[in-house]
């Protein structure tokens, strides 16, 4: 039987692809072969096992898991933490006086010494923020045509014995104008104003103008410091820690500034503080 050229040439072509099918799989399993012989190679020179999951390039973000020791740690590459976009944060609370007192008392009944003193400790705290509010009260509700900001409002104490105290109110209008008044407690900075104004010390210049000098609020002694990127600062020490700080921007200069401070009640909050 006759076999025709076409029939022949489609035959050599059909053999010629089933070789090229086979001659393709046997290169991809030697391939395979070359990839595991490669990772169980790249597993001893690291000392660590394969990594599962997907293996991408480029800026996909692809699962990954990683074994390690007895644990596994799933995560994701190029993955970040949730951003928080609001939360009513925390309630602002001032220890209750008579709660802690009678905790003290029954811990100190039972012989429980650090409980009664923690106890002692939250129940002055107490006492000394509410005098803190009540310094703040006290404050004028507008200097100067400023009116009070109830935003910036503040009176912290890092702990029992004013550590830390800080009453704070600002006074601001539309054109930028502000004047803070600030109730703190500052030994070490306090110490070192006293000592400046007991030595007679006037003050220094910069370029013929004068940045700091001793002053007056009210009878009592302060001094007075001006700069062009924060305006003036005027501090009147209240004893031996506590410190009483206006602090003006925008104003139009010294007067104006000892006027708006005249206004604020030193010897009552020297009083409420207890400072002689």
């Amino acid at each position: 039987m006759k076999i025709s050229k076409v029939v022949l040439v489609a035959l050599v072509l059909s053999l010629g692809h089933q070789g090229a099918m086979a001659q393709a799989g046997l290169l991809n399993k030697v391939k395979q072969r070359g990839d595991a012989k490669a990772d169980e190679a790249l597993d001893k020179l690291f000392g660590g096992k394969k990594s599962a999951g997907n293996n991408t390039t480029g800026n996909s973000s692809a699962s990954s898991t990683t074994e390690s020791g007895s644990g596994v740690v799933y995560g994701s590459k190029g993955g970040s933490r949730a951003t928080n976009k609001g939360g009513e944060g925390l309630a602002a609370t001032i220890p209750d006086v008579k709660q802690h007192l009678t905790e003290a008392e029954t811990s100190f009944k039972a012989r429980s010494f650090g409980e009664a003193r923690y106890a002692v400790q939250q129940a002055m705290l107490g006492v000394e923020l509410q005098i803190g509010q009540k310094i703040l009260a006290s404050l004028p509700e507008a200097i100067s045509g400023l009116k009070k900001d109830e935003q910036v409002e503040q009176v912290t104490s890092m702990g029992w014995g004013w550590a830390g105290l800080t009453i704070l109110r600002q006074y601001t209008n539309q054109d930028d104008k502000e004047f803070r008044v600030t109730v703190a407690n500052n030994a070490a900075y306090v110490n070192m104003l006293n000592n400046y104004m007991t030595s007679g010390g006037y003050g220094q210049t910069t370029g013929g103008q004068q940045d700091w000098k001793q002053t007056k609020v009210k009878g009592h002694r302060a001094v007075i410091e001006y700069s062009d990127g924060a305006g003036y600062k005027l501090t009147v020490p209240l004893g031996q820690s506590s410190m009483l700080m206006y602090e003006g921007v925008n104003f139009k200069n010294e007067q104006e500034v000892m006027a708006a401070a005249n206004t604020v009640d030193i010897d009552g909050i020297k009083k409420m503080l207890g400072e002689k």
